[in-house]
């Protein structure tokens, strides 16, 4: 049985239904959690010492931080709507709320912090697009929370992969800290498919296979990635959608492809 995938619970209280700590997942920075809340709910939270970047993945919501209000923000139906999410920044030790205007979907991504900052609602305008690869390694990508927009720790993105299309590929690695040619940083995906029967796959695996597992993702799943590579592959039919959470010691994301599968993108250079 494959030990990185977290899977969805039935909503707590505070309608939290999946969380991966530092502490749950054996390591040091990152922390995922994801919120559903019906309209008119309220998630409130904020960490001494951690960082947070609040993405609505899907639906409308005001939040407040620190005694500022930002109204209505997001506004998309799903995931997979050509458009941004609402998103906010929060520096270490501000308390926050998010209060749903609509049924939402709330991922609230941490990492650790000394509370610099002010607090800001992330928009399109700072949120860069691109398009990676090439046939079906082709993918969509939006830096939500990029190494050259300001935190402490967090970088966060989202990527759709169309169907029959790989991503995350060729393999790559940051588990390293090797000045200009690695960091280390470690990762959790978090996957939504459309339509939301189907699945897709990721493989974590290390160069001496020391960890190695191959992992059947389906909607609304968390794959926890400590090291090693970690491509993922999204079954003909299915759109993938993943929001990627990375942290570690050094704020930059510099990384390493498996050399076995390097060719792949040097014969097109």
């Amino acid at each position: 049985m494959a030990t990185l995938r977290v899977r969805p619970q039935a909503a707590g209280a505070d309608g939290t239904v999946l969380e991966v700590t530092p502490a749950s997942a054996g390591w040091r920075h990152v922390g995922f959690r994801i919120v559903r809340l019906d309209a008119g709910q309220q998630y409130a939270g904020g960490e001494a010492g951690r960082e947070a970047c609040l993405v609505i993945v899907a639906g409308t919501a005001d939040v407040t931080v620190a005694g500022e209000t930002f109204a209505a923000l997001g506004g998309r139906a799903t995931p997979f709507e050509d458009r941004a999410p609402g998103a906010v920044y929060v520096p270490a030790g501000m308390a926050y709320a998010v209060v749903a205007r609509s049924s939402i979907e709330l991922a609230v991504c941490t990492a650790p912090g000394k509370g610099a900052g002010q607090p800001r609602v992330i928009d399109d305008a700072h949120m860069s697009r691109e398009t990676r690869g090439s046939g079906t390694n082709t993918r969509h990508v939006r830096n939500i929370l990029p190494e050259n927009e300001p935190a402490e720790s967090l970088l966060v993105v989202e990527v759709i992969t169309p169907g029959g299309h790989w991503s995350s590929y060729p393999p790559h690695k940051h588990d390293t800290a090797a000045p200009e040619a690695e960091t280390a940083l470690e990762e959790t995906y978090y996957h939504r498919l459309n339509p939301p029967q189907g699945f897709a796959f990721q493989r974590v695996y290390t160069d001496d296979r020391s960890l190695d597992e191959t992992i059947a993702v389906e909607d609304g799943d968390v794959v926890m990635v400590p090291r090693g590579y970690h491509p993922v592959g999204a079954p003909h039919g299915y759109d993938l959608y993943y929001l990627n959470v990375m942290a570690g010691p050094n704020r930059r994301w510099i990384f390493r492809n498996d050399p076995a599968h390097d060719w792949i993108v040097r014969q097109k250079r």
